[in-house]
């Protein structure tokens, strides 16, 4: 499953789409490339490294940073709409258009209670991965397991042709996702099926899911792959057990195609599995310039090769820049999406948030991200993860 979108596309793609695909990709693997990513959030001081991973959370509360002009123009103007009784939230985000900052964007008070949720790891829904198939059908691709379409016997291949009546047929996977997910947790969903020639109506209700974001399994015996489709809570640590239960002198495939993003900390905690210690990225916020350090204690001599493309961003792309500039993976893929900017949360009238920008990061040798993205070690757009077990081959990694 993909994991939620966490890191936002410049300004011009609006609020309402963004949301609709932040959640939407939590059931829909193949929407991962074309997602509306979100954001990495409160940046930890200097050295402060892994442990300080939590003040990189947006939902450790919002900054009332004086010396910032663009969000003391954004909080006044949402404050002065909601004394004029207008939409603070609207307000906010025409302030934020003006700002020029082209990542910014304003969320309500339960849109960013459903974006933390997301950067939790958990999402609402019925458990469905979903694709459009050549006829324009929509397909059930993958079932989570334990889930409610998994109670009620939905399987992989079956034809999902309506929600609460709806069609689902030849309409956009990302409107498909968004009618599953719903309002809350516990509401009903009625579901029509169809499976060979059989067509049936399911009735399940919604509940709160893990989004599963890392998966692992063995291309070959001597060959781990281990997929992060985003950096949500606990993702950093599940990459460092998965690589600890590794077999002895199998090489690691990191398979980052798709990652949109999402908590600093846990993708420093990722490159802590891999290092022997030392930087990860630098970042200025407001020009003050700080670092992120690996832990240590990481397995610096295993063979390594992370995958990525053109939906790898943000905080995926912090952890290949620095895996790629300290020489201890080789990339292979196209490449990524290019967002390298630091955003953080501004309280607001009302209750709504802005998440603006503040700063950029670069990697271990200097580079910047943002608008640049990182180019492989070995361009490739076809069959990458073949050409990864290559690449490993002549690593040592398999027999």
């Amino acid at each position: 499953m993909s994991g939620p979108d966490l890191c936002p596309r410049p300004r011009g793609v609006r609020r309402g789409a963004a949301l609709t695909l932040v959640f939407a990709s939590v059931l829909l693997t193949a929407a991962a490339t074309n997602c509306l990513p979100r954001t990495e959030q409160h940046p930890v001081p200097l050295a402060a490294g892994p442990a300080a991973a939590a003040a990189l959370d947006p939902r450790e509360g919002h900054t009332t940073r004086g010396g910032d002009r663009t969000a003391e123009d954004v909080r006044r103007a949402a404050a002065d709409a909601e004394a004029d009784g207008k939409s603070a939230s609207r307000a906010a985000e025409e302030a934020v258009g003006r700002s020029g900052d082209r990542w910014g964007a304003v969320y309500d008070k339960a849109e960013y209670e459903q974006y933390a949720d997301a950067l939790d790891g958990r999402y609402t829904g019925v458990g469905l991965w979903v694709a459009r198939a050549a006829d324009g059908r929509t397909q059930v691709t993958r079932v989570q397991a334990g889930g409610p379409a998994d109670r009620a016997g939905i399987e992989p291949g079956d034809h999902l042709r309506s929600i609460d009546g709806w069609s689902a047929d030849g309409q956009p996977v990302t409107e498909v996702v968004a009618r599953l997910r719903g309002d809350a947790a516990g509401s009903r969903v009625a579901l029509g099926l169809g499976r060979g020639s059989r067509t049936w109506t399911q009735t399940v209700d919604r509940a709160v899911l893990d989004t599963e974001d890392v998966s692992v399994r063995n291309l070959s015996a001597q060959v781990v792959m281990i997929k992060v489709t985003a950096f949500t809570k606990g993702t950093g640590e599940q990459v460092r057990s998965a690589v600890r239960r590794a077999p002895k002198g199998a090489g690691i495939v990191l398979d980052l195609r798709g990652n949109s993003g999402g908590l600093v900390g846990e993708a420093v905690t990722a490159a802590s599995a891999f290092l022997p210690g030392g930087l990860v990225a630098t970042y200025d916020v407001h020009g003050a310039q700080r670092a992120l350090y690996a832990s240590g204690g990481g397995d610096a001599a295993r063979p390594l090769v992370v995958v990525v493309d053109g939906g790898t961003m943000s905080a995926a792309e912090l952890l290949t820049g620095a895996l790629q500039d300290r020489g201890r993976a080789v990339t292979v893929g196209s490449r990524t999406f290019g967002k390298g900017s630091v955003q953080m949360p501004t309280g607001l009238a009302g209750g709504s948030v802005a998440e603006l920008t503040v700063g950029h990061y670069r990697t271990p040798a200097g580079h910047g991200l943002d608008g640049r993205g990182i180019t492989p070690d070995l361009p490739v757009t076809d069959h990458p993860l073949e050409h990864a077990e290559t690449v490993l081959s002549g690593l040592g990694g398999t027999s």
